[in-house]
């Protein structure tokens, strides 16, 4: 507790000193430009990895960064991103998963959480469409491999219960929203963005615009990806081939 009330101190001395025209200007209100749904997980800090000042993200975390489906719930993740577009009018959504998420591996060994966190057992059913999936479609995977490919597959699952919710069904039919899966790397850094049209996890677009399709049909350099090519092929519904871009 003394480090944190030091770390006050010195946010308050230094860095709110030096930007108190900036808070100044956010006390007027906030206009995030990106609504940034992610794990509660400590590692993760997402305006560290976007290097992104004070007032530029929405953000909507919890355990294993999920979004039940419309209905499903009343926690706060709907209504938190229905104020975002609505309120804020946030035209960009982000759902980032992270490595060695611990709500993935929870969700993979259910029956053990059972008796010891019974609450978080019950949150991980939210998850249920990716344990399926992933459990039929991935079954001679184990170990740290099956673990990357829930994780990415999880994030594609998000975005399936994200498309429920009657203003994000409309504002895509609109074209005024864009939706975004992307996977960190803690160990490393790096951000891995899903592409619909090559059905694998690469470097992300800049700026923060969807792919330009003609652009895709041509060959490319080969951008770093996620997961081994036998996985990357499966990625998104175990198939290719029936996989429905987003």
């Amino acid at each position: 507790m003394e480090k944190l009330i030091r770390g006050l101190r010195q946010f308050q001395t230094e860095y709110f000193s030096t930007h108190q025209d900036l808070f100044a200007h956010l006390a007027q209100g906030q206009h995030p430009r990106v609504l940034f749904i992610t794990c509660s997980d400590s590692r993760v800090d997402p305006n560290l990895i976007l290097n992104a000042e004070v007032g530029e993200l929405f953000v909507i975390r919890n355990a294993g960064n999920m979004i039940p489906p419309y209905g499903a719930t009343n926690g706060g993740e709907g209504a938190a991103m229905e104020y975002a577009l609505q309120a804020l009018d946030i035209e960009q959504i982000i759902i980032c998963g992270h490595s060695h998420c611990g709500a993935m591996k929870g969700l993979l060994k259910l029956k053990e959480l059972e008796d010891k966190m019974p609450l978080v057992c019950e949150w991980l059913h939210q998850a249920e469409a990716t344990r399926r999936l992933v459990l039929e479609n991935y079954s001679d995977l184990q170990g740290q491999d099956l673990l990357n490919v829930t994780i990415a597959e999880n994030v594609l699952t998000q975005i399936d219960n994200l498309r429920t919710y009657p203003v994000v069904h409309s504002k895509l039919r609109q074209g005024r929203l864009s939706v975004h899966a992307w996977v960190y790397h803690i160990e490393s850094g790096s951000v891995y963005a899903y592409d619909a049209v090559r059905h694998a996890y690469v470097a992300p677009n800049s700026p923060l615009e969807p792919h330009d399709p003609e652009e895709l049909l041509q060959p490319d350099d080969h951008p770093p990806r996620w997961l081994s090519p036998e996985q990357a092929q499966r990625i998104y519904r175990g198939t290719v081939s029936t996989a429905v871009p987003h």
